[in-house]
């Protein structure tokens, strides 16, 4: 039905959260999966501090290493305390620092690659579990751009807080320590001092600077999203000859991101200039200090020598403490937007408790006074009423737009009839008693029920319904990969002899066998290196391999000419018998062997019988046969 698929297209999406949440939130949110590796969590931690013991310890060690050196010439502790002891422990404490650094690595990747591939893993299950309708309105690109950027924020999360902000902390706190205890609280106040400046400062700058990252990240998405989805229809380019205006459309969002990242640029180099000045001021107030204690008599050549060290060794991860803070937020912002994704509220939920389907044996399927609408302002469905018998085959027809598909999206669980049906409240209350334990709650427009062999399909598993049907959709979508695939599709465990007997049902074994590559042969992308008709054969063949107890056909056939209509009518008949079959079609002509027929227009069930009853009543499908006979006539 195109109308209440383009009307479905036209819904917003259902809203996220409002506006982001905060950065301790999300990490807070994150915590929860390295959690599950606190041991290695933990050993991590302990390997941070050894290394950052064993690095501050070799400003100690240079300190003595220079202090021994104001030995007499030709004093024999000079080639033997000297080179021997104090070398090698200089050597071993900066190969301590290297080996607990790696060692931090090598037990901690665990945990992040694990964190990675739950969270992507759960997001991905997540985007399946939504409704239809998420997926009518989604952006492909922008969302994956989103998915790819939060998997990869995990990663840098990890590795910018482990690796550089607690091991840096650790640091300053315990150069702090040193210098307060060893010379005066003089040094420590303006080593202090030198690093709140400096955090101050980049934490406010980079703040600032953030809109333009974020800038940066939505015209980035939106590029992508239009490269992706002018890529995607490829061929709607060719055929309007808009190769130059989806070209001038996609640079438009590339000079809007190259604005915005020469902004960032320009805010990033007031940032370094800003930092690199407070570190200067901090470097030489410290050696001004050190030098003038030198003189006096108060400090060695070793201490001074130390302090610089210290300088140096602080300054060196601080100089990227921009950067860190930069990432950190950018990265937290990616990982909002998928943990965002991940709480989207699912429309369609299985109610708790819910068991199986139960389907042993031919089952019977009945709709029983269902409303309903994709949104409040247009109804689609109006108390349609019908049972499809246990092995019967019951066809709906009628002009495009009067909610024939949607009955199918019904059955199917794409969306739920709601609990609010639009019926005056005489009619409500004549409903059944029993109607009220079927209410579950579930979000939606309209009422009524649907059940399959006796069983409200709102208080079964949604995974269970969809397993008892198969569906010929009018519009074929195919993976790109091989035909074997897409048949297989149907039931993956299916072996090759099955494979090839579905396809000789659904008259394309010959075809697949007349092209070099066989059921090898790649299909392309969304199927575009078939067909209409040999895409639809294709899903014939995997919905014939599944095999399952109720089938449907939506407008199975209309990609076909007229002699492989009729062989695949014929097929498609063989495959129902014994089988509980809906029909939906525009062309009578493939529906007068059904049990009975359904006449729809606007949403409501106006005439409902056999072929020729309908035919005898010569009313709307007389009508509608009259027409398409006449045109049938003129063609030939």
């Amino acid at each position: 039905m195109r109308g209440g698929r383009d009307l479905s297209r036209s819904l917003p999406v259902a809203e996220a959260p409002s506006g982001p949440r905060s950065d301790w939130r999300t990490l807070g949110r994150l915590l929860p999966y390295l959690w599950q590796y606190k041991w290695r969590v933990a050993a991590a931690l302990l390997f941070v501090i050894g290394a950052k013991v064993a690095n501050v310890s070799v400003p100690l060690l240079l300190k003595e290493l220079i202090d021994r050196m104001t030995l007499k010439p030709g004093d024999p502790a000079a080639l033997l305390v000297v080179p021997v002891g104090l070398l090698l422990a200089y050597g071993a404490l900066r190969l301590m620092t290297s080996a607990f650094t790696e060692l931090r690595e090598l037990v901690f990747a665990k945990a992040t690659q694990g964190a990675s591939r739950q969270i992507a893993l759960q997001t991905f299950e997540h985007l399946h579990s939504l409704s239809l309708r998420f997926h009518l309105e989604r952006q492909t690109g922008g969302m994956t751009r989103d998915i790819e950027r939060g998997v990869r924020g995990i990663e840098s999360l990890v590795s910018f807080s482990l690796y550089s902000i607690v091991p840096t902390i650790i640091e300053v706190a315990m150069v702090l320590s040193i210098l307060a205890v060893k010379f005066d609280a003089g040094f420590a106040w303006i080593t202090g001092a030198a690093l709140v400046c400096y955090v101050v400062f980049t934490v406010t700058v980079t703040e600032w600077r953030t809109k333009f990252r974020r800038e940066a990240n939505l015209y980035d998405s939106a590029a992508h999203t239009k490269a992706i989805d002018s890529l995607l229809n490829y061929e709607t380019v060719k055929y309007f000859n808009n190769e130059e205006f989806e070209a001038r459309r996609y640079d438009e969002s590339l000079e809007q991101l190259r604005r915005s990242r020469l902004k960032a640029q320009t805010s990033l180099s007031v940032l370094n200039t800003g930092q690199q000045l407070i570190i200067a001021i901090g470097l030489v107030a410290m050696l001004w200090r050190a030098t003038q204690g030198v003189v006096d008599g108060r400090l060695t050549l070793g201490d001074l020598v130390m302090v610089n060290a210290f300088m140096i060794q602080l300054y060196i991860p601080l100089n990227f403490l921009g950067v860190i803070y930069r990432e950190i937020k950018q990265n937290l912002t990616g990982l909002d937007k998928m943990f965002t994704l991940m709480d989207r509220e699912r429309e369609v939920a299985d109610a708790p408790g819910a068991e199986a389907l139960h389907t042993n044996g031919p089952v019977d399927v009945r709709f029983e006074h269902v409303d309903f609408a994709y949104e409040p302002a247009r109804q689609i469905l109006h108390d349609v009423s019908f049972e499809i018998p246990a092995g019967k085959t019951v066809a709906v027809v009628g002009p495009s737009g009067s909610g024939k598909s949607t009955l199918a999206r019904l059955l199917y669980r794409f969306y739920d009839v709601g609990n609010a049906p639009p019926r005056s409240a005489a009619s409500h209350a004549a409903l059944p008693p029993e109607w009220a334990a079927a209410d579950l709650g579930r979000p939606g427009i309209g009422g009524g029920r649907i059940l399959i062999a006796g069983q409200d399909i709102r208080s079964v598993t949604q995974a269970s319904v969809r397993r008892a049907i198969g569906i010929v959709p009018q519009d074929t979508v195919l993976f790109n990969d091989t035909v074997a695939y897409n048949i297989r599709y149907g039931r993956p465990d299916a072996t090759d002899a099955e494979v090839e007997q579905a396809a000789r049902a659904a008259h394309i074994h010959d075809f697949i066998m007349s092209t070099p590559r066989g059921y090898a042969t790649m299909v392309g992308e969304r199927g575009l290196k078939l067909s209409g008709g040999e895409k639809q054969r294709v899903a014939i063949a995997r919905t014939l391999l599944k095999d399952p107890p109720v089938l449907i056909f939506d407008e199975a056939t209309s990609a076909l000419d007229s002699a492989n209509e009729r062989a695949i009518q014929a097929e498609i008949r063989s495959a129902a018998r014994g089988k509980t079959t809906l029909v939906i079609a525009h062309r009578l002509s493939t529906v007068v062997d059904a049990h009975e027929i359904l006449v729809m227009e606007a949403g409501r069930i106006i005439e409902r019988g056999t072929h020729f009853a309908l035919l005898a009543a010569h009313g709307r499908y007389a009508r509608m046969w009259a027409l398409q006979q006449s045109a049938d006539n003129q063609d030939t």
